[in-house]
């Protein structure tokens, strides 16, 4: 793979597709300091998936990533460039390694919104955590980081399992009890949205956890774990709560 020719055709395509009012409402929804083209996301997705679809090697991939990342205009970096970078690295994500890992939590660092860190907690270092299980203890540092959107990603890097059908529950009760004086929205989020997937294939096991943590538990993380539980059981803990 000639890595420059494709980061430039997926900036190429994409610039093709740009709508400036698009990019303008979309800077002001996610108050965005980054330049912007106003290209939908599954425009972006398209452009990076056809970028490997010959099936990069790995060291490709991640330079690939890594251009598209870097992508910047006016000295800022581009939204939909780091868009595409993320969705690379998700389409052909079987060909990293555990150290890849650390690519990850390098791109999360550079990050400043949830659009995307989220992606790459769940779809990537989730689904290196699914296959590689040692590398939970990544996590374990990463959860009292000071970084919040590295604590963010400790957390959602936990959902592959939850919906895999193989949640890793002392993780979750662990990070649960460390993150409960939180005063981050974003992290009260994530956490109620890692007890809300579990909710639905072991209600009982949340209810377990939530129920002696109401005095602590905050708001946004209550309706979240409670939204999709037993209609009785939601409405008797919002009521203790």
């Amino acid at each position: 793979m000639d890595v420059d020719a494709a980061a430039a055709r997926v900036l190429a395509e994409l610039r093709a597709q740009g709508d400036p009012a698009r990019a303008e409402g979309e800077k002001r929804y996610l108050k965005s300091e980054f330049a912007h083209i106003g290209v939908p996301v599954p425009a972006v997705r398209k452009a990076a998936v056809a970028a490997v679809k010959a099936g990069p090697a790995r060291e490709e991939l991640l330079r690939l990533a890594q251009a598209l990342w870097d992508v910047s205009d006016g000295g800022r970096p581009v939204h939909e460039a780091r868009m595409a970078a993320i969705e690379v690295l998700v389409k052909r994500v079987a060909l990293l390694e555990p150290r890849d890992v650390e690519t990850a939590e390098r791109l999360v660092r550079d990050s400043a919104s949830w659009v995307y860190v989220d992606n790459i907690a769940e779809r990537i270092v989730g689904a290196l955590v699914v296959w590689y299980p040692d590398l939970a203890t990544v996590l374990d540092a990463w959860v009292g980081d000071p970084y919040m959107w590295i604590r963010r990603t400790a957390v959602l890097a936990l959902l592959p399992g939850v919906r895999t059908g193989d949640p890793d529950l002392e993780r979750i009760s662990r990070y649960g009890d460390a993150l409960l004086g939180e005063r981050e929205f974003f992290i009260r989020k994530a956490l109620g949205w890692v007890l809300r997937e579990l909710s639905k294939k072991d209600p009982a096991w949340v209810v377990r956890w939530v129920e002696p943590r109401l005095d602590a538990i905050s708001g946004v993380t209550l309706r979240e774990a409670v939204r999709r539980l037993p209609a009785d059981e939601a409405a008797r803990l919002r009521k203790r709560a």
